[in-house]
């Protein structure tokens, strides 16, 4: 497999400029699970979705709206940006429909999962998530748990990470590409990035045991990296402040992973949390 089946970059616009700014398929990924969209909507224009065949997750990335999915219009974002502030996320199970309508541009992520659960319709609120911090020194970073395994669904879970420039992030390493619950489980996942500085990117290094096809990938703002399989730890570029959107699903609704023992030491040197940290508050 060559890069561009790790790494998919964002459709370019103008600041104002409006549409589609990532479309894959998971045909279209060459893999089992998740399909994953972005678009940004101007002021007044709609989106309509029909669920079908498939469980849906919608984050608001910034931006207000109104949105009816069958309870009647409500209005729902907050965020200028995800730098901004907590999300609102609307879960569908197969078979709902929802139509939004911007009232200010308004990006919407939007995570599909094949699917035949009969889970309600459910809308997750800023005040609904919860946030930690993770780590120490500088292999600190925020997570916002949206969708975790207790949430009802049937496949998918969501969270949001930010990371301040120069820090590690999903580290220590840890992969999710074996079925053996409840030590690990097979998780296939998305990372989609955006840079808060103009110019900024993060690395991240995908590898296998024993430093096997190892492959170091650059992210930049509005980039998607898919996670196949091995261990997959990232690091923001100093200066320049990331978050990502993690999307997972796979052989079970859980986060089992399995840690790369060579480097798991490095606990024992964290001591502060940054500073710096959390980053964004309700």
């Amino acid at each position: 497999m060559n890069e561009a089946d790790f790494l998919v970059h964002s459709r370019i616009l103008p600041s104002e400029g409006t549409g589609e700014l990532l479309c894959l398929p998971r045909e279209q990924a060459k893999w089992e699970w998740m399909s994953f969209f972005v678009r940004r909507l101007p002021p007044g224009n709609t989106y309509r979705m029909h669920s079908n065949h498939e469980e849906t997750a919608f984050v608001i990335l910034g931006g207000t709206c109104h949105a009816d999915w069958g309870q009647g219009r409500q209005h729902i974002g907050k965020r200028k940006n995800v730098f901004d502030g907590f999300p609102y996320t609307l879960y569908l199970p197969p078979g709902a429909e929802v139509t939004f309508r911007a009232e200010t541009p308004c990006e919407i992520a939007e995570c599909r999962v094949p699917s035949k659960s009969k889970h309600a319709p459910k809308l997750i609120t800023p005040q609904e998530v919860s946030s930690n911090l993770r780590g120490g020194g500088n292999v600190s970073r925020q997570i916002v748990d949206i969708m975790t395994p207790s949430f009802p669904a049937d496949k998918l879970m969501v969270i949001e990470v930010y990371t301040p420039g120069g820090n590690w992030s999903s580290y220590p390493p840890h992969k999710h590409d074996v079925h053996n619950p409840p030590v690990e489980v097979d998780l296939d996942e998305i990372y989609y990035y955006r840079i808060q500085q103009e110019g900024g990117f993060a690395f991240q290094h995908l590898y296998s045991g024993e430093n096997r096809d190892e492959r170091p990938l650059k992210a930049k703002d509005g980039d998607v990296v898919l996670v196949r399989s091995g261990f997959h730890p990232v690091v923001a570029g100093p200066g320049y402040d990331v978050y990502y959107l993690n999307c997972l699903a796979g052989s079970a609704r859980a986060l089992n992973v399995t840690e790369d023992s060579r480097h798991v030491w490095v606990r024992s040197t964290w001591k502060e949390t940054d500073p710096r940290l959390p980053m964004v508050r309700e």
